[in-house]
């Protein structure tokens, strides 16, 4: 009975099962080429870490390994963006989870870990920003124009931040590469100059709001750097001024910067509820 009943329903079938079994090869063809091109396109947000045979760590003495290398030569040459950038990937990870759920718990943190936007002169209005700094010191800036101009007055380029390396977790690696491009926008909303000692101030805030060990790493070895007249203004100035900022302002990674070149620089730090850095004479 049950073979009968079998080929009736193939009798019955309106197709032929050779046409049935060619309709299958081509679906699955289309598919394996669907799923051949999805995988080999980078996302959006572009590709935040090399290949995965390149960080990967099998044994943990490579990773301790490793930290020290890159830590004696943070030390030797804090001008080693490589080496410092390195350490505080194989030392951020417990930080790295804790903005992580910062950044879910709110709306725009979502929405950035979502979009994944990332900073550089394809992705911003790079050139805008450059030819709207005003000529007049005295005018009132926009966010936009604080930014273009610490840009265009110190050279500095979007496209330079080292990418990410040694972070497998996709979204931990997102989140170490948005702290590194927010840094410039935290200069020019700040008001901190790339000096060193506006760098250690900027630092220091960077430890008081995001934890990460390699903030505390660069104030510390930092400040080996200064005399000691920018010793005590460090001391006196900017580090009161980074813990208080930390503990009244709105979490900074929780800003979606690129929204706000239009707004008001002295609006942006009101919602914020940042105060801008104190300025020094040296």
């Amino acid at each position: 009975m049950i073979r009968k009943h079998s080929t009736v329903l193939l009798c019955r079938s309106a197709v032929p099962i050779k046409s049935i079994s060619r309709a299958s090869h081509r679906n699955l063809d289309s598919i394996r080429s669907l799923s051949t091109t999805t995988l080999e396109e980078p996302p959006f947000y572009g590709s935040p870490r090399p290949p995965k045979t390149n960080e990967n760590f099998r044994f943990p003495h490579q990773k301790i390994a490793l930290a020290i290398h890159h830590a004696t030569t943070a030390f030797a040459d804090p001008t080693r963006a490589d080496a410092v950038a390195g350490l505080g990937e194989i030392t951020g990870q417990v930080s790295l989870e804790r903005i992580q759920a910062q950044m879910m718990a709110d709306e725009t943190g979502r929405r950035i870990l979502e979009d994944r936007p990332v900073v550089r002169k394809a992705t911003i209005p790079y050139q805008e920003l450059i030819d709207s700094v005003p000529e007049d010191p005295d005018v009132p800036l926009t966010f936009g124009q604080a930014y273009g101009k610490f840009l265009k007055s110190h050279g500095f380029d979007p496209d330079g931040r080292d990418p990410v390396k040694y972070i497998e977790d996709e979204t931990l690696a997102y989140i170490m590469l948005r702290y590194r491009q927010n840094h410039d926008f935290w200069h020019a909303i700040t008001g901190l100059p790339p000096t060193v000692l506006g760098e250690l101030g900027l630092k220091y805030l960077e430890l008081f709001q995001t934890g990460l060990p390699i903030a505390a790493l660069s104030s510390t070895v930092g400040a080996l750097r200064l005399d000691s007249k920018e010793r005590r203004i460090l001391m006196t100035q900017y580090l009161p001024w980074a813990l208080e900022a930390s503990q009244s302002s709105t979490p900074l990674m929780n800003v979606y910067y690129e929204e706000e070149f239009e707004t008001p620089l002295a609006d942006l730090r009101g919602r914020l509820n940042l105060k801008p850095a104190p300025q020094v004479d040296l």
